[in-house]
């Protein structure tokens, strides 16, 4: 299973147990009070049943940037790729791409071990760059929730022509707005990450995916760190 399937359970299963019992509350559009957990737990679930899925989703960042997030089941793998990098997850390597004054330079590392959590750190130049990872995403969810000062509304919307629910969260540390789409893509984000404004919108939806999205970008060089078996 990719490393990024592995971090979403992980944080899917952490959410559900620490918010089931705090019995704090929200709002929906409609004034109904419901619990907090109830709100995460149904976009962790969400996002855990896209684990299993063979999916392209391509988005709009700001300034007319695009990026995507591709999955594949058969070989399991992942990649993230954004306008100056690329990362991809496979049972071989996990391979971080970036580009520097035309030159793009890839390396590969070890991939995590079987049902490990991988290194947060893997994200954080995908991020930095507006792509919002459903890592991301939970970790934020999660915060919100266990924050009894934060307000959660849920609302539904459509967007790429997919059904998606979305929550806005206000609370004084960051506020921000998620939504996830019926099949569990992340439909779209707007907030702050490391205190810079972020926003990412789903585009195009396909359930199919191009190998290619797996390769290395032609030319690369390749520095490879995986030790020596």
């Amino acid at each position: 299973m990719p490393a990024a399937s592995t971090t979403l359970r992980t944080l899917a299963v952490s959410v559900i147990a620490l918010l089931t019992v705090t019995g704090c509350q929200a709002l929906d559009d409609a004034g109904r009070a419901m619990g907090r957990a109830d709100v995460v737990n149904d976009l962790a679930a969400r996002i855990d049943r896209a684990l299993e899925l063979t999916y392209s989703a391509q988005y709009q960042l700001s300034g007319g940037r695009t990026a995507s997030i591709n999955q594949s089941q058969d070989p399991a793998r992942s990649a993230y790729e954004w306008p100056e990098g690329k990362l991809t997850v496979t049972a071989e390597a996990t391979t971080r791409c970036e580009a520097d004054e035309g030159r793009t330079v890839c390396t590969l590392e070890a991939p995590p071990a079987p049902n490990s959590k991988p290194p947060v750190v893997v994200f954080a130049a995908a991020e930095r760059e507006g792509l919002v990872t459903p890592p991301l995403v939970m970790g934020l969810l999660t915060s919100a929730a266990l924050d009894p000062g934060a307000v959660i509304t849920q609302r539904e919307n459509t967007i790429a022509g997919h059904h998606a629910t979305c929550v806005d969260v206000r609370q004084t540390a960051e506020s921000f707005n998620a939504c996830v789409t019926a099949e569990g893509v992340l439909g779209s984000f707007t907030g702050q990450v490391d205190g810079v404004p972020v926003e990412l919108a789903l585009s195009r939806y396909q359930e199919q995916v191009d190998g290619a999205a797996f390769e290395l970008p032609p030319g690369a060089g390749v520095v490879d760190h995986r030790p020596a078996i």
